[in-house]
């Protein structure tokens, strides 16, 4: 679990980022997780748009990825969220 202070870092991380991943008419299936996850690994943090056809508000989404990848929901405005989980192998980002 994350502190107020630690969320609030890793949102100025993610806050000059990109989507990497969109979620769409298919949902959240097993490859899009497996994808996810790598990703998760190799960069701690990532942002996600979910598509207004996915039927899934970013809420739901963050929620569905977190609970799968034992992950943090740093972050869900409008149709973005954003989702950080240290990397077992070279972290890289320092939480204060």
């Amino acid at each position: 679990m994350i502190t107020g202070k630690q969320r609030s870092y890793l949102r100025s991380l993610a806050n000059t980022m990109d989507p990497i991943f969109q979620v769409g008419k298919g949902g959240i299936e097993e490859n899009f997780i497996k994808q996810v996850d790598s990703a998760l690994e190799a960069r701690e943090i990532i942002k996600i748009s979910v598509l207004n056809n996915s039927g899934l508000t970013a809420r739901e989404a963050s929620d569905m990825i977190c609970e799968e990848l034992s992950c943090e929901g740093v972050q869900a405005i409008g149709n973005k969220l954003v989702i950080y989980r240290k990397s077992s192998k070279k972290p890289k980002i320092q939480l204060p």
